[in-house]
């Protein structure tokens, strides 16, 4: 049922998308291998749902935010809000620790993101990765790993084949902004910027 419900929501998403649809596809068709192996992996993580998907919604747009890519902040944001997060958990992942739109066990998510994410860092992941065994099976947290880490190689991949977003001003919903090392929203960056970008979410700048 999750997986039926996750497909769902990309559908919805990409239904969204104004233009550039079918950039990566272009690129990806001329190395049939690399389109194979992408869509093998996109499936997989797709119909792997032992972990909420909620959680794995935060740790992916928590990792696309820490690595800067506004593609995948973009298509990330949209689906986090038809997976159920509020706008308050997509605007403040720049200050989650402090935040009180996460639980507990979200903030530990987040952290794993994080811990993964970032090179070097102050962050102990085993310890991280001790606690959340408190709240996940191994099996799990091998899924939330795996969704996490799929986000690097992802994210370069997405800006590197596909033309910039749409920007026709009509967007109204929100994007996550990117995280810079050290947790902190980037100087001048406004959540609540007017620009729409490729799915229709409101880009911060």
């Amino acid at each position: 049922m999750r997986a039926i419900t996750r497909i769902l929501n990309y559908v919805k998403a990409m239904r969204r998308a104004r233009r550039n649809r079918t950039d990566l596809l272009g690129w990806l068709i001329r190395r049939p291998q690399l389109l194979v192996s992408t869509m093998i992996q996109e499936t997989m993580l797709l119909f792997s749902n032992r972990v909420d998907p909620h959680l794995k919604d935060l740790a992916e747009l928590k990792a696309a935010a820490l690595v800067n890519c506004q593609f995948c902040l973009d298509i990330g944001s949209t689906l986090a809000h038809y997976g159920g997060l509020t706008e308050a958990q997509v605007t403040e992942l720049p200050k989650y620790r402090d935040s009180d739109a996460y639980s507990g066990l979200e903030k530990l998510v987040l952290s794993y993101a994080e811990a993964m994410t970032l090179t070097p860092t102050s962050l102990d992941l085993s310890e991280i990765r001790a606690q959340l065994l408190t709240h996940l099976s191994k099996a799990q947290l091998a899924e939330l790993a795996a969704a996490i880490a799929w986000e690097e190689p992802a994210c370069p991949c997405q800006p590197g084949t596909r033309r910039a977003p749409g920007r026709d001003g009509r967007g109204h919903d929100l994007c996550a902004a990117r995280t810079p090392p050290g947790g902190l929203t980037p100087s001048g960056s406004h959540l609540f910027h007017s620009r729409s970008n490729e799915f229709g979410a409101v880009v911060p700048s």
